[in-house]
C-alpha cells in the first residue's frame, strides 16, 4: 500500500478533545483551528498534565460557533466571530514563550471553572499577532543539514497554541509496533489519540520509527512538510481520551524502548511550507525524502 495520509486532527483547545477531519486548510501556522484556544488558570496554561479530565471536553466546529460539551456541563457555544471577545490583549506564557492572547466571554471562563473546579479563563490567539514563532535553533539546524530541501522554509514559522510546532506528525506503523510490545507485555493497546498528531501516516513505504530518519514529506498537491525535531512526550499519552483516566502506559513502555538524548520521543514535529488555499485530505499520497 503506498504512504497516504491515513487521517487528521485539530485540537480546537488546547489539550481537550480533538476533531477527526477528512480535509482541513493548512498554512504554515498549522491545520486551521489547530490549538486557537487556551484554558488558563492563576496566570498558568493548563493541560491533561495537571487536570486529564480535560480529555472529556468534546469539540465541535460549526459555520459560527466553537462547541464545547463536558460530563455534567450544558453546551458552551463560543462565537468565532470573537463578538464575546475581549479587545485588550493579555500577555500569556506557554513554556518559554510569552505572546499575547485575548479572552473569550465570561460565560467560558464559569463553564471552565465549573468543570475543573478551579478559576479558569479561556484564551483566544490570533497566529499573526501573537508573534509566537518556533524553534530557531531546531528549524536552523534542519537548514543546515538539508540545504538542498530548504527552499520556502526561510524566516520565521509563526504557530499558536501546540506545545512548540505546527504539525505533529505521527506513524501508524510506529503504533502497531508500540501496540505490539504493550501486547507482548500483556498491557492493552493504546489508540493513536493518546499522542494528539495532527497527521497520521499510513502504507508499506514506512516501517516502525522510521519517521525518525525522515527530511521532508510532499502531501497531496504540494504541501511540503519539513520533519525538524522529534517530539519529546511528557505524561499525556497515559491518559486514555475516553474515560479522562491516567495510567502508566505507554509511558513505561516509551520510556523503555524510544528514550533519546532530548526525551522519550513518538512521532515528528514539522513546519510548513503550503501555497495560498492549500488543503490536506485524508488519502493525500505522501512522498518522501529521507535524511540520510
Amino acid at each position: 500500500m503506498p504512504l497516504s495520509i491515513r487521517s487528521l486532527h485539530i485540537y480546537p483547545v488546547k489539550s481537550c478533545a480533538g476533531i477527526g477531519l477528512d480535509a482541513a486548510p493548512i498554512t504554515t501556522a498549522g491545520l486551521a483551528f489547530d490549538r486557537q484556544w487556551l484554558v488558563v488558570s492563576g496566570g498558568q496554561f493548563l493541560t491533561q498534565r495537571q487536570h486529564p479530565r480535560m480529555a472529556l471536553v468534546r469539540t465541535a466546529l460549526t459555520d459560527t460557533h466553537l462547541q464545547l460539551r463536558a460530563p455534567g456541563m450544558p453546551l458552551l457555544e463560543v462565537p468565532l466571530d470573537g463578538s464575546q471577545r475581549s479587545q485588550c490583549p493579555e500577555s500569556v506564557t506557554v513554556w518559554r514563550d510569552t505572546f499575547t492572547a485575548q479572552a473569550e466571554s465570561e460565560d467560558a471562563a464559569q463553564w471552565f471553572s465549573r468543570y475543573l473546579g478551579i478559576p479558569c479563563r479561556l484564551l483566544w490567539v490570533d497566529v499573526q499577532t501573537a508573534n509566537r514563532a518556533t524553534s530557531r535553533d531546531w528549524v536552523g539546524r534542519w537548514r543546515e543539514a538539508n540545504p538542498t530541501l530548504s527552499a520556502g522554509f526561510e524566516g520565521d514559522h509563526l504557530f499558536g497554541f501546540a506545545d512548540g510546532f505546527p504539525i505533529l506528525v505521527a506513524n501508524q506503523a510506529s503504533l502497531n509496533e508500540l501496540n505490539r510490545v504493550l501486547g507482548a507485555k500483556g498491557r492493552a493497546p493504546v489508540s493513536m489519540d493518546r499522542f494528539r498528531p495532527n497527521i497520521v501516516l499510513d502504507g508499506d513505504d514506512l516501517g516502525a520509527y522510521e519517521e525518525d530518519h525522515l527530511a521532508l514529506l510532499t502531501c497531496g498537491e504540494g504541501v511540503r512538510l519539513a520533519l525538524v525535531k522529534p517530539c519529546t512526550r511528557c505524561g499525556i499519552p497515559d491518559v486514555d481520551q475516553e474515560s479522562g483516566e491516567r495510567g502508566d502506559e505507554p509511558g513505561l513502555t516509551l520510556t523503555a524502548t524510544r528514550s533519546a538524548d532530548i526525551g522519550v520521543v513518538f512521532g515528528q514535529n514539522a513546519i510548513v511550507h503550503a501555497g495560498a488555499g492549500a488543503r490536506l485530505r485524508v488519502g493525500d499520497p505522501v512522498t518522501l525524502e529521507w535524511a540520510f
